[in-house]
């Protein structure tokens, strides 16, 4: 879909059981620190990050606790920023928030589950994000077109690192985090619609998108 992503590769429990020795090849081509996650997982559970080879294989015991499939990324530096997308109403365009937020991690290696969750300092969360116009219709652009060109339905938080050469994607949530605390409902917020709102417009797309018998 031409939009940047980290550098990456995946590896299975598989494979690895198969042939032990590609551990020793995980990080070719890669640039360290890397990140090892989960493929399929949600609030930074089973994710490393991981600064030396010989820490690969204690990150990939946790995170195929969680998922048959790892990834491996390059780590990307920029500013961590997230944009919610909402599928449009009647066949309408995609439509997103009108503001972005962004993740400021400062005293932690990264936005882990225990900063998310557990009240661990280090981070703090900005909203809106300060980024010029430019910078925000780049974000828009590739999140619809995430959105869409993977086929994702109804509702999705989709998260970059703002580089000096623009987005890079991160991820697509696309079961996001959902307390009146979560940025998902809170860039809605900020853009005009209420968390109760914004429940009713779900519920509303998920009757809209209902098959008929």
């Amino acid at each position: 879909m031409g939009i940047p992503v980290a550098p990456w590769r995946t590896v299975t429990r598989g494979e690895l059981d198969r042939d032990p020795s590609i551990i020793d090849g995980l990080d070719a081509g890669l640039t360290y620190p890397l990140f090892v996650k989960p493929a399929r997982a949600g609030s930074s559970v089973g994710v490393s990050r991981v600064t030396e080879a010989s820490e690969i294989p204690a990150a990939l015991e946790v995170a195929f606790a969680e998922d048959r499939t790892v990834l491996i990324e390059s780590g990307i530096t920029g500013r961590e920023v997230e944009i919610a997308v909402l599928e449009g109403r009647d066949g309408q365009p995609t439509r997103t928030s009108s503001v972005i937020g962004e993740i400021v991690v400062t005293g932690r290696p990264f936005y882990d589950f225990e900063s998310k969750y557990l009240g661990a300092g280090g981070v703090e969360l900005v909203l809106p994000a300060k980024v010029t116009p430019e910078e925000f219709e780049a974000i828009r652009d590739a999140a619809v077109r995430a959105f869409e060109g993977t086929q994702a339905r109804t509702l999705s938080r989709i998260d970059f690192f703002l580089t000096e050469n623009g987005p890079v994607l991160n991820e697509l949530n696309t079961l996001p985090g959902f307390t009146p605390a979560s940025m998902y409902p809170m860039l809605w917020e900020a853009s005009g619609m209420s968390y109760t709102e914004l429940i009713t417009e779900l519920i509303e797309l998920a009757l809209e998108k209902r098959p008929s018998y």
